[in-house]
């Protein structure tokens, strides 16, 4: 059985229930965050599921120089800050360079290191110094055992407090992502909470003109497949519109087809929880 992290009020790993880690891609409107926060807070509410709202203040990684990054930094963190005190619910977003890590911390209740960044060590290690919680993203260009050494790096922080492990595809040829389910029982060995981002595994990356690309439609099956395998959490953007975002719409899920697929998530991951504790 893996640890248990507490990201405010929610607990992640362990015995906890399923987790959820989700909102918009890239912090947008004040009515469309405000939308997506509420409802999102009202499905976990009902299925009992633990709920980090998640957005990007920056998305500096994007494909184009043209792309919505988001409001900023300092307006993004106020923004986030603003929708926990408002709804209840902690709140995480990317971090992606040593100065912001301070700042960042102090608004949010935990910090995420983007897949393109999870070798970087100064970044990992001012993370992890926080106190805070840190969700790391695995690089699409890693091996899952690989993440041993993130591990090792992070602990070694003297404020180091817990950390999760996030999957989100590897790449496979040009403009493709593939998940191998064995990475999940890969890191779920090093003993701390995995994630499975179910969102960004069906992404193709630059796929687009300038832009990703994405295939929505298989989310629901690769979500089933890991809560199957034995995830503690899901990271899924979620937007009211995903063919209007302004950044990732083709690999986003509907805010009003939320509750139907989390419903079954839920239900699959009790019984997986079941079918573990028959055959420990």
């Amino acid at each position: 059985m893996t640890r248990t992290v507490e990201i405010d009020s929610v607990k992640i790993g362990g015995d906890a229930p399923l987790a959820l880690i989700a909102g918009p891609c890239v912090i947008e409107s004040a009515e469309i965050m405000r939308r997506t926060a509420g409802t999102l807070k009202e499905i976990a509410s009902d299925l009992g599921l633990g709920l980090v709202f998640k957005s990007s203040f920056d998305k500096a990684n994007r494909s184009s120089l043209g792309s919505y990054r988001g409001p900023g930094f300092q307006e993004g963190l106020e923004t986030l800050a603003g929708l926990a005190e408002e709804f209840g619910f902690p709140v995480i977003s990317d971090v992606h360079e040593v100065r912001q890590v301070e700042t960042a911390a102090r608004h949010l209740h935990a910090l995420q290191i983007p897949a393109f960044l999870s070798r970087q060590t100064e970044l990992l290690l001012a993370a992890a110094d926080t106190g805070r919680v840190v969700n790391v993203k695995k690089g699409q260009f890693m091996a899952p055992d690989d993440m041993a050494l993130v591990v090792e790096k992070m602990r070694s922080a003297p404020n180091f407090r817990g950390l999760c492990l996030c999957e989100r595809g590897s790449c496979f040829g040009y403009h493709n992502l593939v998940v191998d389910m064995r990475s999940l029982v890969v890191m779920r060995d090093f003993g701390w909470p995995v994630v499975f981002d179910a969102t960004h595994s069906v992404q193709r990356p630059s796929a687009g003109q300038g832009t990703s690309g994405g295939d929505r439609h298989f989310i629901p099956a690769l979500a089933r497949a890991a809560v199957s395998v034995g995830v503690d959490a899901l990271f899924m953007e979620i937007h009211p519109d995903p063919d209007k975002a302004l950044c990732d719409g083709p690999n986003q899920w509907p805010l009003d087809q939320a509750k139907e697929l989390l419903t079954g998530l839920r239900d699959l991951h009790r019984l997986t929880k079941e079918r573990n504790a028959a055959f420990a």
